[in-house]
């Protein structure tokens, strides 16, 4: 089951750095409306994983996994976490797979989100009032059911995302198309994870963070980290392999560069060593944090959720979306 887990997460992170999708200047220039990469590529994914993913319920070879309409969660977590995604540059899966090529800030950032972590262990029990209230585990199959209109508005909704992929490169006016590439690789390998035979469970990473501070810590006997525990362990697994993919892959191609300072944040925030490991430190705070408020992150909520077609997903993409853009247009002024 480990090797399983590993293969996959080393697909994953594979795949993020082919199309180059974990660099800070990617996800910092989706931030500044510089760079859609990120967004073609979720949409892109979405759209064909929504297909895949009703085909293989449909057919008895995997269920779906739909996170809870937490109101508050859902939207002070999506506004903090595309916040802390803005100025770390990074979103909690892609973290490890730059560390694997050598980006120090994603290493502070790591810190900076165990840090978050374990805060928000301390302060949920404080916290429960924010969150709520809990509206269910809303999703099309859950109203529609297991019918024809189901499996059609799916298709159509699928066909929805890809179009509004392409609409975003139309309207960027670029040629490469390694993002449609990993777009279909992602939505694959999420099919491929939510198998009953495989790992009957979507891809995820943020749950990590609080799992290896709680641990760390030894902040274990509460009902967070029994809750976090499984997920945890699964997910510590895959971001190592994810980890292990960017570093074999990038000192095989001899691009693998200790790095601190990238050109994107030296064209808005200058080449202050100081200045970016604070800041890297405190997008990781808020990202993570933000992460758990929401339960779940860019791979666990809005992709692996988007292609579940689950409300409280696709309502987290959308604050999520309008934290990035608003801190983007905020913080990155010359």
């Amino acid at each position: 089951m480990i090797l399983t887990i590993l293969v996959l997460g080393f697909l994953f992170g594979a795949t993020l750095q082919y199309a180059k999708l974990n660099r800070f200047n990617t996800i910092s220039g989706l931030a500044t409306l510089e760079n859609f990469a990120v967004a073609k590529a979720i949409a892109a994914a979405i759209g064909v994983g929504i297909i895949l993913l009703s085909i293989e319920t449909g057919l008895g070879y995997a269920s779906y996994h739909i996170k809870p309409l937490l109101v508050g969660g859902i939207i002070v977590g999506g506004l903090l976490f595309g916040m802390g995604m803005a100025i770390l540059g990074y979103c909690p899966g892609t973290l490890p797979v730059s560390l694997g090529e050598g980006s120090v800030d994603a290493l502070i950032g790591i810190i900076g989100g165990l840090l978050g972590g374990l805060v928000y262990t301390l302060l949920l029990p404080s916290l429960h009032g924010i969150l709520g209230p809990d509206l269910g585990k809303v999703s099309l199959f859950s109203i529609m059911g297991n019918t024809l209109f189901f499996y059609l508005g799916s298709i159509l909704l699928g066909a929805l995302f890809i179009w509004i992929a392409f609409l975003l490169h139309k309207k960027e006016k670029a040629k490469d198309l390694k993002w449609l590439y990993a777009g279909i690789a992602l939505a694959i390998l999420e099919a491929i994870t939510f198998l009953t035979f495989a790992a009957d469970r979507p891809i995820g990473a943020s749950t990590t963070y609080p799992y290896i501070s709680d641990l760390l810590t030894g902040l274990t006997q509460n009902d967070y980290f029994a809750k976090i525990q499984k997920p945890g362990h699964w997910e510590l697994i895959f971001l190592f392999g994810a980890f292990l993919s960017a570093l074999i892959i990038s000192i095989v191609k001899k691009e693998f560069k200790l790095k601190l300072i990238y050109s994107n944040w030296e064209k808005y925030k200058g080449t202050s060593p100081v200045k970016r490991i604070l800041w890297a430190f405190a997008g990781g705070f808020i990202l993570i944090f933000g992460a758990r408020m929401a339960d779940g992150c860019t791979s666990g909520h809005i992709l692996s959720g988007g292609m579940q077609l689950s409300v409280s997903s696709l309502i987290f993409a959308v604050f999520v979306f309008a934290g990035l853009l608003i801190t983007g247009k905020v913080f990155y002024r010359k």
